[in-house]
């Protein structure tokens, strides 16, 4: 990765797929299906997230499915356009495109809480990792049907296996390297800050199930 202060004639291509990155993952498809589906706005009901989670929440389960898969992708198709250019700038559109999420310029930077889309980065970035996530998440979420729970130990999880695969050769292969590791971690960080809430309602118990009514949760 180049010096971020260097000569911009050198680091323009990486501050451009940060760009893209962020860009991409800005698109809120939660607020544009919902309201193309003629549902309002998805940010009135439930938890106000616009996530899949919460668009679940109106009983459209085609909708929520939709939403899941587009937050997922934006995430995956900015790694790959990016990492056609480098593995650098590959790393830099996936971590721009869950700030984008999480941050959307569109929604006065109110966006999701960025696992659908950290889940599809993941995927794109370092599959194995990726894929063991997607299965913590549904094994948690059919276990004890948190969504937020699932979310914060499958995320949780994913930079230990991308650390463990960057040191440790798989049939003679590095499955992983540094610096796709510390993205996962920067992926941990900010869906952990992202979802503080969850974590005290866990704690608590009051954090709705999958399925259940939303108890206006905040944010």
């Amino acid at each position: 990765m180049p010096d971020p202060l260097g000569s911009l004639a050198f680091t323009w291509p990486f501050y451009a797929a940060a760009l893209f990155g962020y860009l991409l993952g800005s698109i809120p498809f939660g607020v544009v299906l919902t309201r193309l589906a003629g549902l309002g706005d998805v940010r009135r009901i439930g938890s106000g997230n616009i996530g899949a989670t919460n668009v679940l929440r109106t009983g459209k389960k085609s909708l929520a499915a939709a939403v899941l898969l587009l937050d997922g992708g934006k995430g995956a198709i900015a790694v790959l356009l990016a990492g056609m250019f480098g593995p650098d700038t590959a790393v830099l559109a996936g971590g721009g495109a869950l700030v984008g999420h999480i941050f959307p310029v569109w929604l006065k930077f109110k966006g999701g809480k960025g696992v659908a889309t950290a889940l599809g980065i993941l995927l794109a970035i370092v599959f194995p990792v990726g894929v063991l996530a997607c299965a913590v998440w549904l094994l948690v979420a059919w276990l004890w049907r948190y969504s937020s729970l699932a979310a914060l130990v499958a995320i949780g999880l994913a930079p230990i296996v991308a650390y463990v695969l960057a040191y440790v050769p798989v049939f003679g292969a590095y499955l992983s390297d540094p610096q796709r590791a510390e993205l996962a971690l920067f992926i941990a960080v900010l869906v952990y800050v992202r979802h503080h809430g969850n974590i005290r309602r866990l704690w608590r118990g009051e954090e709705s199930k999958i399925g259940a009514r939303s108890r206006a949760e905040p944010g």
